[in-house]
């Protein structure tokens, strides 16, 4: 160690000694808690949507909005477009004005989306609405997981980051649940009949939408439609609690590094470091060497990066990870869930209720995820999970194949000659499905995703990842239910299945292992490898 080292290791000492924390302690535990409200508004407004889509179906005079299988794609569209957006907006925006400051602004958008989305009188309103909500989502899954990873210590980095994946699943739970709730006190989407020409139902009758949506001509004066609004506004108040709670908290230690700010740093590295258990010189110093080695090399945009060929070899390698956990179908089962289950058999009202089902397994496969990757490499997670995954497509494919196609009558209805057992193998396939997608490729990504890029661009080529995976997000999520209308549920699920197959394979050949590994040791492998991921 030269002269020079040493000096420099001393001064940093005397500065840890002399610097007081820049405010209250705060655990690594309520940190993490408060971030991932982020995420948990990232989940419920990502997947409070499944169910609000069966009352959105209804006519305006029922308190719909009477969409067309286009319209609903559009509606998850808009969000995930503002989802690409805010992804690439917010990395910047994390690089420039830090990870913190980020958060609490992006609360207030989560606010505003929210409100708007459960007031708009129409599509034309709801639409840009959703695209606002979007950026505060996006903005959240690039910012959150880079907060968590620049601010854990090495040995709860990865467990800190997958919190947030859990967190993400539980929104999504608790919107399905919220669904249910409601769903169950308004009895299912149900209209007044104003006129029925067939003379089927009376007018003034209550009737379910699905039986009136068959019969041609039919007029509603009334109906439950409204209850899609209760679901959207309800994520407004964890918005408040987000905003309320990050302001509590330090920034980034590595953001102030990044911007020279030392003893700024090492004042809020303190305020979530335990005295006796942490070395704050050491790893400030491990901080600081890594900034004077950056301001050598030239300074990076992503941009800049991308003319670089192991930087290129990197970010190229993040945003096909993205695509293909985005390929796996997750969102299909997601926002779509009671579609599919309806698809299967199930009417509106109990596809609803059953979709919490998959709100469940996503939980316990997420909680399972966080566990092994306490234990196990990420790796080894990955395949794991990806293979249940494939395993589940496949055999979603062959229960509709066998088990419901021979079934369809010819208005693509279900005939009620099914066995009964059969749209519960739906339910039960989801299920798989789910506890394989959040115990591996789920947290996985994210983990990596806040790993592998180097400090100087880590905002914002996380934010380019996350940006390519809502782009991909966003092409399932229009395309599904135009698939499932054209090509059928046989067809679409088996595209899925033969994608997966591939995403196992490459997994394998690609997948680093970056467990063992403080931030700037990966960034130094990937470095002297040329860009070629090689950790094991």
């Amino acid at each position: 160690m030269s002269q020079a080292h040493h000096a420099e290791r001393a001064r940093i000492t005397d500065l840890v000694r002399t610097t007081a924390a820049a405010g209250p302690k705060r655990s690594i535990g309520f940190l993490a808690v408060v971030a991932c409200l982020g995420g948990f508004l990232f989940g419920y407004d990502t997947g409070v949507i499944s169910g609000a889509l069966p009352y959105m179906y209804m006519p305006q005079e029922a308190g719909g909005l009477a969409l067309t299988s286009l319209e609903e794609g559009l509606v998850g569209g808009f969000l995930l477009g503002g989802c690409a957006v805010g992804a690439v907006v917010g990395g910047r925006l994390s690089d420039r004005y830090g990870r913190r400051n980020n958060i609490v602004m992006l609360a207030v958008v989560f606010f505003i989306g929210a409100v708007a989305c459960a007031l708009s009188p129409n599509l034309w309103v709801l639409y840009p609405a959703r695209f606002v909500l979007g950026m505060a989502v996006g903005g959240a899954s690039t910012t959150v997981p880079v907060y968590l990873s620049e601010t854990a210590p090495k040995e709860q980095r990865g467990m800190l980051v997958a919190v947030d994946q859990l967190m993400i699943v539980t929104g999504q739970f608790v919107a399905f649940v919220m669904n249910a709730l409601i769903a169950s006190l308004q009895g299912g989407p149900r209209a007044v009949v104003a006129e029925d020409p067939s003379g089927t139902y009376a007018a003034g009758e209550s009737v379910s939408w699905s039986l009136l949506a068959g019969i041609g001509g039919v007029a509603v004066s009334d109906g439950n439609g409204h209850a899609w609004r209760w679901m959207l506004v309800l994520c407004s108040i964890p918005a408040i609690a987000l905003w309320l709670g990050i302001r509590m908290m330090p920034e980034s230690a590595r953001w102030h590094i990044g911007r020279g700010e030392l003893t700024a740093a090492i004042a809020n590295l303190k305020r979530v470091r335990i005295e006796g258990r942490h070395d704050v010189a050491v790893e400030i110093a491990e901080m600081e060497a890594n900034r004077r080695a950056e301001e050598k090399r030239e300074k990076l945009s992503l941009r800049a990066g991308l003319r670089i060929p192991w930087l290129r070899s990197i970010i190229i390698f993040g945003g096909i990870f993205a695509i293909l956990q985005q390929l796996t179908g997750v969102n299909t089962m997601m926002y779509y869930a009671p579609k599919v289950l309806m698809a299967a058999g199930f009417d509106a009202q109990a596809s609803i209720v059953l979709n919490v089902f998959t709100g469940v397994a996503s939980v316990i496969g997420s909680a399972a995820g966080l566990l092994a990757l306490r234990r196990f490499g990420r790796r080894q997670v990955l395949l794991v999970g990806q293979t249940i995954l494939t395993l589940s497509l496949i055999a979603m494919t062959a229960i509709f194949l066998f088990g419901i196609h021979p079934y369809l009558t010819a208005d693509g209805a279900v005939s009620e000659d099914i066995p009964g057992f059969v749209p519960y193998l739906v339910v039960i396939v989801i299920v798989l499905f789910m506890l394989g997608m959040q115990s591996g490729p789920g947290p996985v990504m994210w983990v990596m995703l806040s790993e592998i890029f180097p400090n100087a661009i880590r905002g914002a080529a996380n934010g380019f990842a996350v940006m390519i995976l809502w782009i991909a997000n966003l092409a399932v999520t229009v395309t599904f239910p135009v698939m499932m209308s054209g090509i059928g549920p046989v067809a679409t699920y088996g595209i899925f299945a033969a994608i997966n197959i591939g995403a196992v394979i490459w997994y394998f050949v690609r997948i680093p292992e970056t467990k063992k590994f403080t931030l700037e040791r990966i960034e130094w492998e990937f470095r002297e490898a040329g860009g070629v991921i090689r950790l094991r």
